[in-house]
């Protein structure tokens, strides 16, 4: 075998630093926007708020500290960490402080129970293996596996089990059950009247579960004999329970409230729709003169640097390209956004006028992309996460895309045309015997919609809805 050399010529399309940057900017909504330029002016000594006015325009392309560096492009170490902090500056704590959470208060609750230390041990291990729902969704042998492991405590299943009772004991009730059956059984176990529809449900619960779940209404009527009223009140006995015992701890919990910024205002006061971009708490940022003076300061009338000055004019010119940068692409997120949103609002311009979802045309993401020359990635990461005020309510971007479907006419509607109508069929059915998939398919062919039986239970599952069986009430 003999070695030899070889020339090749290949092609490769490499994404550079400033389009991941400007990718990354493209696919943050408003509140993380605002985050991630605060946390660049923290990093970048260059850069600091604009403060003097949001609509002076700051030029910092026209700055160029290209002609002050010689041809050394070698960055050097430096060092821009200073302290500016007083002898007789005293660092003041600043105190957070919020209710317990759902496993302290259970620990706390534990302290108060005569235990062993060992059994303590095991109690809180338990607690700390409980989901934010209240439950408890690993098996024994495995918490006797991790306790042998990290606790080097050999603990039998049975022996976690009885601890795993007395967990069952604490506050919010239904803590540390492992199925909703458990869960809900030791939510009325706890309860101290003795009704009638108590113990029904208590009975309903624990022997008729898989039946009651299924909804097998008449079947289970027949099996305990009762009347529909009893079981009734029975089965309303059984919804004052929550299915999710976590969910009962409010002291200082996590709020689970979503709170939206929308990155779009529409105005339409006036019949003429207005769009602006919510910059609303975003800050603007520019190159500080500071530094701008600083570099001027250390180069020379014909250009040069001093040697002892060319590390720190190196290091002020790569952070000030670096913010150029920066800069760059929250200007480009900003036109970028604009003008899919725009395009967006066009298209779907009648259901803006009143928020009307019968209006809502077939709209996929290559159709925005073939209007602005954008790549469909790009449109998709814009209206990812995305949110537009309007006069009718904050709407995700996402919602206003769906599928195309003809009629028998050949008038081509929207998806969500469909899931309206079988809302709307399903909100007026009979309860007690409730529309399959199939009798929806008959009534939206019936209709003008040739859509099959698979299709209706996809559009069904997208909006949320049971299946008939489970939506049967008495």
């Amino acid at each position: 075998m003999t070695s030899r050399l070889q020339q090749t010529i290949q092609l490769q399309q490499k994404i550079s630093p400033q389009q991941i940057q400007m990718i990354k900017l493209l696919e943050l909504p408003t509140m993380q926007l605002e985050e991630r330029i605060k946390r660049e002016i923290e990093e970048n000594i260059v850069l600091e708020e604009d403060t003097e006015s949001k609509n002076e325009e700051d030029a910092p392309e026209k700055i160029s500290v290209d002609d002050y560096i010689g041809k050394e492009d070698d960055t050097p170490a430096y060092k821009a960490r200073v302290n500016n902090f007083s002898k007789d500056d005293k660092q003041r704590p600043v105190y957070i402080t919020e209710g317990h959470s759902l496993s302290e208060s259970l620990v706390e609750q534990l302290r108060f129970r005569s235990l062993s230390d060992e059994e303590l041990l095991v109690a809180v291990y338990i607690v700390g293996s409980i989901d934010d729902d209240g439950y408890l969704r690993r098996d024994l042998e495995s918490l006797s596996d991790d306790l042998a492991f990290t606790r080097g405590l050999d603990v039998s299943t049975a022996e976690i089990e009885r601890i795993l009772h007395i967990v069952h004991e604490l506050e919010p009730a239904g803590i540390g059950a492992r199925i909703l059956q458990e869960c809900l059984t030791l939510q009325l176990e706890r309860l101290t009247l003795d009704t009638r529809p108590k113990r029904l449900a208590l009975k309903i619960v624990t022997n008729h579960f898989e039946a009651f779940a299924k909804k097998h209404y008449e079947r289970l009527m027949e099996r305990l004999r009762i009347s529909e009223d009893e079981f009734r009140e029975a089965i309303d006995f059984i919804r004052t329970l929550s299915p999710k015992p976590g969910n009962l701890y409010t002291e200082g919990g996590i709020d689970t409230t979503p709170y939206i910024t929308p990155d779009f205002l529409l105005d339409n006061s006036d019949g003429e729709m207005r769009l602006t971009l919510n910059t609303k708490g975003v800050p603007e940022v520019r190159i500080s003169r500071r530094y701008r003076d600083m570099i001027k300061d250390m180069v020379a009338a014909d250009g040069t640097v001093k040697a002892e000055d060319r590390e720190a004019v190196q290091f002020v010119k790569s952070k000030i390209d670096s913010a150029k940068w920066f800069i760059s692409a929250i200007k480009q997120r900003h036109d970028t956004l604009m003008r899919t949103m725009q395009t967006i609002l066009d298209f779907q311009r009648e259901y803006f006028q009143d928020g009307d979802k019968s209006k809502l045309k077939p709209m996929i993401l290559k159709d925005i992309a073939d209007r602005t020359d954008l790549d469909v990635s790009t449109i998709s990461r814009v209206v990812n996460s995305k949110y537009i005020q309007t006069h009718f309510g904050i709407i995700l971007l996402k919602s206003l895309f769906s599928e195309g479907m003809q009629t028998v006419t050949g008038e081509e509607v929207s998806s969500h045309e469909i899931k309206t109508i079988l809302e709307e069929c399903i909100e007026n059915e009979d309860k007690r015997h409730p529309l399959t998939d199939e009798n929806l398919m008959d009534i939206l062919r019936n209709k003008g919609y040739c859509i099959a039986r698979r299709t209706v239970a996809k559009y069904r599952e997208m909006l949320d809805i049971p299946v008939a069986r489970l939506r049967k009430q008495l």
